[in-house]
Parts: C-alpha cells; sequence; structure tokens
C-alpha cells in the first residue's frame, strides 16, 4: 500500500512503540516523509532525540504527546501538538501517569498469574527498554511465553477493557488533558474520534482545536463524515497512523495513512497565530 508524506500520530520506545526515536526519524527519512509529530503516551521524553536525529535532514519533526483520558463508559485519547515539552508542570503530570502505569501493570500481572500465565516482571522491564511499560510489553510477553497465538488475542481476550485481566488506572478527564494541552501552549486533537464523535461539542466548547480525521482503517464515508464534524465546529483536521511497529493490535506502516500536506500547514498556522497572541 502506497502511503503519503505526512504522519502525525507516531509512538516510539519512549512509550510503547517498537523503535527508538532516532530510528522513527531514519524510517520517515528512508519511506519520503516530510513531516511526523512525536506522540508518545503520557511523555515528552523521546522528542528531544527524534529531534536531535532529525537536524539537517530536511524532516519536520512537530512535539507533540498524546494524553489518556477517562469517561464513564469509554476511554478517549488527547493528542497535544507543538506542546511546549519541557514545560514542568505537564512533565509532573506526566510523570504521575508513567508512575500509575506501573502500578497498573503489575496488578494486571498479578491477574494473569491467577489464570494460569505468570510472567516475568524483568522481561517485561526488557521489552520496555527505557519506555513506560504498557499493555503492549505484557501481550508481547504473553505471546514469548506461549500462553496465545497474537498480540491481538491477549487484547482481546485479556487485557482490554471489560477482559478478565483488565485494570483500570486513574486518569484525567478528557477536559482536564485539554486544559493539560493548553497549559504547555500545545493545540489538543482529538485521536481517533470515530466512535466517541459524540463528545465533540462538549470538548469544542472546552478548548479542543482539532480532530484526527485521517486515520487507519476509516472509509473515505466516514472520513467525509469526520470533516464535516470538523466544519461545523470549527476544528482543524489531523491524521496519522498511530505508529507502533510491529508488535500491534493494528500494525500499520510509518506514513500508511494518506494525509494532506494541507494538514500539516493548517497546524502550523495555527500555532504560529496561537503563538503570537500569547505574546
Amino acid at each position: 500500500m502506497s502511503g503519503g508524506q505526512v504522519d502525525l500520530h507516531v509512538h516510539t520506545s519512549a512509550s510503547d512503540g517498537q523503535l527508538s526515536p532516532a530510528e522513527v526519524v531514519h524510517e520517515a527519512l528512508a519511506l519520503g516523509l516530510t513531516t511526523i509529530a512525536i506522540t508518545d503516551h503520557d511523555t515528552t521524553e523521546g522528542i528531544e532525540e527524534a529531534l536531535e536525529a532529525a537536524k539537517g535532514t530536511g524532516l519536520d519533526v512537530i512535539p507533540g504527546v498524546e494524553i489518556s483520558a477517562e469517561m464513564p463508559r469509554c476511554e478517549v485519547h488527547i493528542l497535544g501538538y507543538y506542546i511546549a515539552y519541557r514545560d514542568p508542570a505537564l512533565c509532573r503530570k506526566l510523570a504521575l501517569f508513567r508512575e500509575l502505569r506501573l502500578k497498573r501493570a503489575q496488578k494486571i500481572m498479578a491477574k494473569l498469574a491467577q489464570m494460569g500465565m505468570p510472567l516475568d516482571w524483568d522481561r517485561i522491564q526488557q521489552l520496555a527498554g527505557t519506555g513506560t511499560i504498557g499493555r503492549p510489553h505484557i501481550a508481547r510477553a504473553m505471546l514469548e511465553k506461549g500462553y496465545i497465538s497474537s498480540i491481538d488475542e491477549a487484547f482481546d481476550l485479556y487485557i482490554s477493557r471489560g477482559g478478565p485481566a483488565y485494570v483500570k488506572r486513574p486518569k484525567l478527564t478528557p477536559v482536564e488533558a485539554i486544559q493539560a494541552i493548553l497549559a504547555a501552549q500545545g493545540l489538543p486533537v482529538l485521536a481517533h474520534p470515530l466512535q466517541i464523535n459524540h463528545l465533540v461539542p462538549e470538548l469544542a466548547a472546552h478548548g479542543l482545536v482539532g480532530l484526527e480525521v485521517y486515520y487507519p482503517g476509516y472509509t473515505p464515508d466516514e472520513i467525509d463524515f469526520l470533516l464535516s464534524l470538523a466544519n461545523k465546529y470549527g476544528l482543524l483536521v489531523t491524521g496519522g497512523t498511530d505508529f507502533h511497529g510491529e508488535y500491534t493490535q493494528c500494525a500499520t506502516r510509518l506514513g500508511e495513512v494518506m494525509v494532506p500536506q494541507s494538514v500539516v500547514e493548517t497546524l502550523r498556522a495555527r500555532y504560529e497565530r496561537q503563538k503570537h497572541n500569547q505574546n
């Protein structure tokens, strides 16, 4: 499948991606991409490495983050673009999230052990490397042990919401996530919004600036629907692959989703306008 030159939803080994930030940059360059956004889960620790790796290459790396939020019946992810990634308040908040992820992973492991699927904590730490331990690392450890036949199976049968080994963790509300991104001078965008599009009016009223319209598996009709929704509420649009690497529930290649170059230009213009207004 041919792809585009823009990918604004990319994860690295700083969270639960398979490639290091520098490796992601090298892959993007090899594929001919012009712009990527590093949007790791609840951390900005991969941004510096990616920016350094991209110096002098012509690849534009947008500093970002993906903050996990919680509603009563669903999980909501808010992407933040052009964030001040060294902002102390944001870094403290994200560090707390990572600590909670660690405790959650240990609780999931305890549940799996009770079900006859013990895992080695040291091995999960090895799989996570310098990144934050998350469910994908647990799924990979389960696969290595032969408890499951695929990563999808781990999520579908055991560790997704409603599964017997699923563990909730304290999270921000979507509005609080939007506020955290705005406080760090970023642009908050609702990630993979198709199934939660009913939240758009409320979130737009609380500072949401965009929708992730171009996303793996979205049909032309679904994209048109989201484009009209963004237009209705005056929101800009973004898009990306939600790239993690090989061991993911929905493995997509970097840049596989066609995202118009105009998306980047509009996003950058919005950021420059916001920065000007703040100065």
